[in-house]
């Protein structure tokens, strides 16, 4: 108590000053309009730049939610691109059966919203890590796919987590097609590049060129057919020289993915179970 006392006592001046300053201030601004409204101004715009500073911090703060919601989103709009283009293409003929079947083809998928907590991207056989897994209803042979194209397929799942098997592994192996012409291939990575894939077994009058968008073909139960993957690059012939080999420059920025979104194809038992009697129809006959 003595010290504050004699703080008090050793700097007294400068507080009488600092009191008559403010004192000075509140007179000269109360009862002179002029400099009322320069003070009344200036502290309307201070006080908006605070404010807009709190708006930027809030919006970083909440930016992974609006990510994960517009990863999903995009995902979505790339299946009813997708399914509206093939509604064009067959308006003349049956827009009803059309109708039903854009219906039925977005129904037929489920989504699931994932964050990467875990990466490699430098190796051959490169991996990706999702916080999903069997407790969130995610299983093996999931399609998974990011805000600018297709990931992967889901490898493995335990049960808060997932492996995924991305395209920028050389496992992976997923089916492609040309979306100007419809003509479709293999789509791999033969290392290098986590930019570039290649989509082989692509037949030579298939007219493609650079510039052409590379989707999903839908012919295989993890991906419904439309979701992009990237753009044609070049074109060269394959290596066995009855087909061509695009170089596709992926739509997945692999060095920067954070927010995912897993599809579920709900008729992909139906689908498996007619394969595989199909199979074992014709091994009987064969034997």
């Amino acid at each position: 108590m003595a010290a504050l006392l004699e703080f008090l006592r050793k700097y007294n001046y400068w507080f009488i000053f600092i009191l008559l300053e403010v004192a000075s201030f509140v007179l000269l601004f109360r009862f002179n309009s002029y400099q009322g409204s320069v003070w009344f101004t200036q502290a309307n715009s201070a006080v908006a730049k605070v404010n807009r500073i709190y708006t930027n911090i809030e919006a970083f703060i909440h930016l992974d939610e609006v990510n994960a919601m517009l990863t999903e989103q995009n995902s979505v709009l790339q299946m009813q691109v997708s399914q509206l283009r093939e509604q064009l293409k067959d308006a003349k003929a049956e827009p009803s059966i059309n109708d039903r079947h854009i219906l039925d083809s977005l129904s037929g998928y489920r989504l699931y919203s994932a964050k990467v907590v875990s990466a490699s991207i430098v190796k051959n056989e490169n991996y990706i890590v999702i916080d999903k897994g069997a407790a969130d209803g995610i299983k093996p042979e999931m399609g998974v796919v990011g805000g600018g194209g297709v990931v992967g397929i889901v490898s493995m799942v335990n049960s808060h987590h997932s492996m995924v098997l991305p395209i920028i592994n050389r496992n992976s192996r997923i089916s492609c097609r040309i979306r100007r012409t419809g003509y479709y291939g293999s789509l791999t990575w033969d290392g290098g590049s986590i930019y570039y894939a290649n989509l082989t077994g692509v037949p030579q009058y298939a007219r493609a060129k650079r510039g052409d968008a590379i989707e999903t073909s839908g012919y295989s139960t993890m991906f419904p057919p439309g979701l992009f993957v990237g753009k044609v690059r070049d074109t060269k012939p394959a290596p066995d020289g009855l087909s061509l080999q695009l170089v596709v420059n992926l739509g997945t920025n692999f060095g920067n993915l954070r927010d995912v979104t897993v599809f579920e194809n709900l008729h992909k038992e139906e689908v498996q179970e007619l394969i595989e009697r199909n199979d074992s129809t014709i091994s009987n006959h064969t034997n």
